[in-house]
């Protein structure tokens, strides 16, 4: 049985973008993208961009280094692990889908839109968001290329409209305006699903090491409550769930089946979820204060989850999946 282990290449880059991350003092960005204040999520973004994230989804004929999925994923691992904020998973999916759409016969005369909005997503300049009409769109207000996937494909919205509230005060959801260019007739967003399940495994493994440190140092009746049995159990059923999870993410990274892609949705949000709630339960009251950091990775674990497909629409599709004979 295939273990799904990193190659010393890919360790080295989740190595690299993470000592990247840790120094961008992340909690104070998600705290000022929270408050509709984009620069310093934005400045980060483009670093990120510039260690080639984004090139990872688009073919080296159109700038990028070639579609990597597993290393999207080693990527996408890191950024939830930080919390990092922003629409990244919309952005690096736009970049697939405009590559792919760039290569979709065009009638004579009609300007090659897709590609030209390729270079500002390689580079960091710009940030996109996607989402299926008629849902809320992250990150709407900020974003400089909105998409929307349609019954007919892939169209370039015009705007958008007010922001919503959501569960992570951080993803900042918006309606996106009807109508726009069409931009490709086969949109295929599989990758947004993929990237959210890494988002949301590295967002649980966060919550796992903050918690294990916590219980750690808090005494109660002049014992670490780390000592305590319950709690015990509970956090190496959290750390079970995560394992599992991940070798399940980077085989559908391998070959991105839909059925696959769904089955690592399922396990590494619904890991990222029971982790977080561990995480309060040894917390306490002080988790869920807006002040202390945890509650940016709590919040971000209840939103993942229903990201992209929630838990009840990728068990269904698993299950018409193993019911034809698709799943690997």
């Amino acid at each position: 049985m295939p273990k799904f282990l990193l190659d010393t290449e890919q360790r080295a880059f989740a190595d690299s973008l993470g000592a990247l991350l840790k120094t961008a003092d992340t909690p104070s960005v998600v705290r000022d993208w929270s408050r509709g204040e984009p620069t310093s999520g934005r400045a980060l973004w483009r670093r990120i961009a510039e260690a080639g994230v984004c090139a990872l989804a688009v073919p080296e004929a159109y700038g990028g280094l070639g579609r990597r999925p597993v290393e999207l994923a080693v990527a996408f691992v890191e950024l939830g692990r930080y919390a990092v904020p922003g629409p990244l998973v919309e952005t690096v999916t736009a970049a697939a889908l405009l590559s792919d759409a760039a290569t979709e016969s065009r009638p004579e005369g009609r300007p090659p839109q897709p590609h030209a909005l390729l270079p500002a997503l390689l580079d960091g300049t710009s940030l996109a968001t996607l989402a299926p009409e008629n849902s809320l769109a992250l990150d709407g207000d900020t974003a400089d290329i909105r998409l929307t996937l349609t019954p007919d494909g892939l169209r370039l919205s015009p705007g958008h409209g007010p922001v919503r509230p959501s569960l992570d005060p951080a993803r900042r959801r918006t309606p996106l305006s009807p109508g726009g260019e069409l931009l490709a007739t086969r949109p295929n967003a599989a990758l947004a699903r993929l990237t959210t399940a890494a988002q949301a495994l590295g967002v649980g493994e966060a919550l796992l090491d903050r918690t294990v440190a916590y219980v750690r140092e808090r005494t109660q009746f002049g014992v670490p409550i780390g000592s305590f049995q319950a709690l015990k159990h509970r956090l190496a059923d959290a750390g079970l769930a995560l394992e599992f999870a991940r070798p399940l993410l980077f085989g559908a990274a391998l070959t991105m089946s839909d059925a696959d892609i769904a089955a690592a949705k399922v396990n590494a949000c619904e890991a990222a979820y029971t982790t977080a709630r561990t995480a309060l339960q040894c917390h306490g009251a002080i988790g869920y204060t807006a002040e202390y950091d945890l509650s940016l990775w709590l919040a971000k674990a209840r939103a993942l989850r229903t990201a992209w497909g929630d838990p009840d629409t990728c068990r269904a599709e698993l299950l018409v999946a193993r019911e034809s004979g698709a799943t690997t």
